[in-house]
């Protein structure tokens, strides 16, 4: 049994075994939990991202070793657009896992002090304002990266003017 000053024992403010004391203290951290959803779809979204930004990295790889010209200088500005968008989307991931991290050590916190009388409110504030400014990075990263995306998808001139020749078959 713990003990505190003076050698008395130590009661919890909270038992663990009330039912009721746990359910309350389980309804303190569902906001935080759903936040914690919320959190985990985003990041399933940016893996997908990041994924498909490595598949088209993979292809213009052997494209551009064998490229020359003009060819080869587009493809050299479409690997270096790749390249920066993987470093925004990592950076992205890193950003929304640390709220992540910082939601959990929330709950974690609300209910330590429940259970122990530890008196975190302001830990609790600081931690889930911390978890509000990493998301809130994560998310304007994302933005980051989606304007550079969409700049980065332009239709070459010679494809907008290109023109079937029916006699060759050209399609």
């Amino acid at each position: 049994m713990p003990f505190g000053r003076g050698g008395e024992a130590m009661t919890l403010p909270v038992t663990p075994d009330s039912a009721s004391a746990v359910a309350h203290i389980i309804g303190q951290a569902v906001a935080p939990v759903f936040l914690l959803a919320g959190i985990g779809a985003f990041l399933n979204t940016l893996t997908g991202r990041l994924a498909r930004i490595v598949d088209r990295g993979r292809v213009i790889e052997p494209r551009l070793l064998e490229s020359i010209g003009a060819e080869h200088d587009r493809l050299v500005r479409e690997i270096n657009t790749v390249d920066r968008r993987m470093q925004l989307v990592s950076s992205a991931i890193t950003a929304t896992v640390a709220s992540a991290v910082l939601v959990c050590a929330v709950v974690v916190l609300l209910f330590a002090a429940a259970l122990i009388d530890l008196h975190a409110g302001q830990a609790i504030a600081l931690l889930f304002i911390g978890a509000m400014v990493t998301l809130a990075a994560g998310f304007f990263i994302f933005l980051i990266e989606t304007r550079v995306a969409a700049r980065a998808i332009r239709v070459r001139k010679a494809l907008l003017t290109h023109e079937v020749d029916e006699a060759a078959g050209d399609e």
